[in-house]
């Protein structure tokens, strides 16, 4: 693991003398140096950063929902629905034709669905944070589409789960889906009506005791919405959007940094570990297809996000290029597809496509303003 934080660091380092984003020179310190690169291997296999990699994630979206304040849900709910179900269908519409169009199977395309309509939480997190981006204008809507996208991944996965297992019964996939969504309501009004109550709770004076108070609730409550049938990120985002209004908020926004920053570093290099080199050159027109195809859709749904919320080129520029990347959701998809026995270029298929996406999305996050220059300036929706 030390090896692991120090390659990171110095890939990091490097990149930084160039202008490179951390994202995917952790992920390449990962491959470099996984089981899958010939040379030195300090982690042979993956599993072993299981819950670390699990950790950075929970932390990453923690400090999301610290950021995202509940005012925002409350004056903006109507726009961020709106923004965030356009950016679903464009995104989500666009995979499921892709996959029908590659011929690999239906249940193949269901999955590709997945893989090409939902953004990385973690790494849209990380872009936002490292290009000092968090208090934008445009980064509300973006947070909003994470929140759907959130919702939606809760309830498409319930959905594909008994697809993928080949279960007969509706019921039982009705049944999942609404234990999903009980869920997820009652988080909803935890964080709606809670947040006085939680604040009481976790209020102290004492750092220390602070931060094993905001670390324990996030990743308990992670684990609880895992046995809901809710992705665990979402938790952990909801517990930050809690404890985010408290009088506490503005230290634990402190006090969470140093943490989030290492072990986030830790799940990006936890990715790069997963990706098998060897794999990539068979799919590497498929790869480079579905990737043009998520450019494409992501500037559509970028320039329909300005709209709604009146914003000029620029920020629909921010949009496009923030929820570019796809990640740890995908990877999920790709273990799914693999234990269905589904066909056995779709594993290879989503680990390209992933690493393109988690190089190129920070890359040209990074260079929106290039972006912008030739998107034409969105027309005010009339209501």
């Amino acid at each position: 693991m030390g090896g692991a934080f120090l390659a990171a660091a110095f890939l990091a380092r490097l990149g930084g003398r160039i202008g490179l984003p951390t994202i995917p020179l952790f992920i390449l310190a990962g491959i470099l140096l996984g089981p899958h690169t010939p040379g030195v291997v300090l982690v042979a296999d993956p599993h072993d950063l299981e819950m670390l990699s699990a950790l950075g994630l929970v932390l990453l979206l923690f400090y999301l929902g610290l950021e995202f304040h509940l005012d925002d849900l409350k004056s903006g709910g109507r726009r961020m629905a709106l923004a965030g179900g356009t950016y679903l269908v464009l995104n989500v519409g666009a995979g499921l034709g892709f996959g029908f169009a590659l011929g690999w199977g239906t249940s193949e395309a269901l999955v590709l669905a997945g893989v090409l309509g939902i953004s990385s939480s973690a790494i849209v997190t990380k872009v936002l944070v490292d290009l000092g981006r968090i208090g934008n204008p445009e980064t509300k809507p973006i947070l909003g589409i994470i929140v759907v996208e959130d919702v939606f991944l809760a309830l498409y996965l319930a959905a594909l789960q008994p697809i993928l297992s080949g279960a007969e019964s509706l019921s039982a996939a009705v049944m999942d889906g609404g234990k999903a969504f009980g869920f997820l309501l009652l988080l909803a009004l935890a964080a709606r009506y809670g947040t006085r109550v939680v604040g009481r709770l976790i209020n102290t004076r004492d750092d220390e005791l602070l931060v094993i108070s905001f670390l324990g609730a996030a990743v308990f409550l992670a684990g609880v919405s895992e046995w809901f049938g809710v992705a665990d990120a979402i938790g952990a985002f909801m517990v930050g959007l809690m404890l985010g209004s408290t009088a506490s908020g503005d230290r634990i926004r402190r006090l969470v940094h140093p943490l989030r920053d290492a072990f986030g570093a830790i799940f990006f290099f936890a990715f790069g570990l997963s990706i098998d080199p060897g794999d990539l050159p068979t799919v590497v027109w498929p790869v480079l297809a579905a990737v043009a195809v998520t450019l494409a859709m992501n500037v559509l749904a970028g320039l329909a996000a300005a709209r709604i919320y009146r914003f000029g080129p620029g920020p629909a520029a921010n949009i496009s290029t923030t929820l570019l990347a796809r990640g740890e959701f995908a990877l999920i998809l790709a273990t799914m597809a693999a234990a269905a026995g589904l066909d056995d270029r779709l594993s290879p298929f989503i680990a390209g496509y992933v690493l393109v996406l988690a190089v190129l999305g920070p890359l040209m996050a990074g260079r929106s303003s290039l972006l912008a220059r030739m998107l034409p300036a969105p027309e005010p929706l009339r209501v």
